[in-house]
């Protein structure tokens, strides 16, 4: 038996507001989808953040359905859980409930025990950092309902893990339920996958399916996993999948004129066009020729920019210092500046996904419930 594991599709999220970043994502998903059929896969789990927004555009509503619907007529089930990108503040039902009540998926995020054949599946929705241990007793009763449960057993989350990312980490791996062969894990948007002595299988993160804001800019891989189970052992296979190429270059300003004629020769021709973006260090950088050199790659990439950056900078950057997403950073300094935790959870969280996916509706509609939710603890 094999099965694919997809997480965090951020389906109609349209970064630089163009419709070919959301076609993208588009794209990738339905890579997946059709490489899961190809391969006969018995079935897909699907991790959290199926969308960018709780509201999502028709577009995005649309792609979905066509994809479970798909795996549907190929006998193929589905399995989902909600990530925090799925779940409105504004207390309306989520949407992707509407594929599990049109028998197109399986909503598995309430914690219950879901069948297909001799495998287990359990999934939880997203955990607040502060719920965590408000979960620790339902964790334990869970571990000692599994234990009962024969064949493969998978659970499902959408949290970081310390042990993953110590900038994102939400729970520790020790703190997860024990007795499960495989954690489908969401949320951290880079591919990884590890093993604990103290948990009877793999960990796995398959990460995003595309770029998104809170990366960066990078030449990354992008994929899932596809997951044999026939035996005792869990074998997971990553399959790359085919995406727009990103590409961040360092360069001296002395150089500039040349390296862009080295990036344009390498870049031409590619099947999409890319997105680049230069860092560019010196002593005496001159803006208006770094505009007018930059402007001969606007026709062979679908973005590009620029940023002054200093050697020292660069050069005291360590990769395992950084943190995993630009929002969590954000939300450090959002803290900071606001002096409140509610009100960072509000402005990043909650109010800045909407706004950054040019979903004003959804926007609105977050501020006026924070305002009624306001009022009602102000006459308290």
């Amino acid at each position: 038996m094999r099965f694919s594991h997809i997480s965090d599709t951020h389906l109609g999220f349209s970064q630089y507001g163009t419709d070919e970043r959301e076609n993208d994502f588009y794209n990738s998903f339905n890579q997946m989808i059709d490489i899961s059929i190809k391969d006969h896969v018995d079935f897909v789990i699907l991790s959290g953040d199926l969308f960018h927004v709780p509201h999502p555009s028709g577009n995005a509503l649309l792609h979905m359905a066509n994809a479970l619907k798909k795996l549907k007529h190929n006998e193929i089930k589905s399995f989902f859980i909600l990530g925090e990108h799925d779940i409105s503040r504004i207390h309306s039902s989520p949407v992707p409930w509407i594929y599990h009540n049109l028998d197109f998926a399986t909503y598995v995020g309430d914690g219950e025990i879901k069948k297909i054949k001799d495998v287990s599946i359990v999934g939880f929705d997203k955990i607040r950092k502060n719920e965590i241990e408000d979960y620790s007793e339902e964790f334990k009763k869970l571990e000692r309902k599994m234990e009962l449960e024969k064949g493969h057993k998978i659970l499902m989350m959408h949290q970081g893990i310390t042990e993953f990312n110590r900038f994102a980490g939400e729970i520790s791996a020790n703190d997860l339920p024990k007795n499960f062969t495989y954690y489908a894990m969401g949320h951290l948007h880079d591919k990884d996958i590890r093993s604990f002595d103290f948990l009877n299988g793999p960990v796995a993160y398959p990460g995003s399916i595309e770029s998104t804001n809170n990366e960066g800019i990078k030449n990354t891989k992008k994929g899932f996993f596809e997951v044999d189970i026939s035996g005792v052992e869990v074998k997971a296979d990553w399959i790359k999948v085919d995406t727009r190429p990103q590409f961040s270059y360092k360069i001296e300003f002395t150089e500039l004129a040349n390296k862009i004629k080295q990036i344009s020769e390498q870049i031409t021709g590619l099947k999409r066009k890319p997105i680049v973006e230069l860092r560019i260090q010196g002593k005496e950088i001159k803006t208006e020729q770094i505009q007018a050199q930059i402007s001969y790659l606007n026709d062979i990439t679908l973005r590009n920019s620029w940023k002054i950056a200093t050697k020292e900078n660069l050069e005291s950057s360590v990769l395992t210092e950084r943190p995993n997403s630009i929002e969590d950073e954000l939300f450090k300094l959002a803290t900071d500046t606001l002096d409140s935790k509610q009100k960072a959870t509000f402005a990043i969280k909650e109010l800045l996904p909407s706004l950054t996916s040019n979903q004003i509706d959804e926007a609105t509609q977050i501020i006026i419930h924070n305002f009624q939710r306001f009022k009602k603890e102000y006459k308290k």
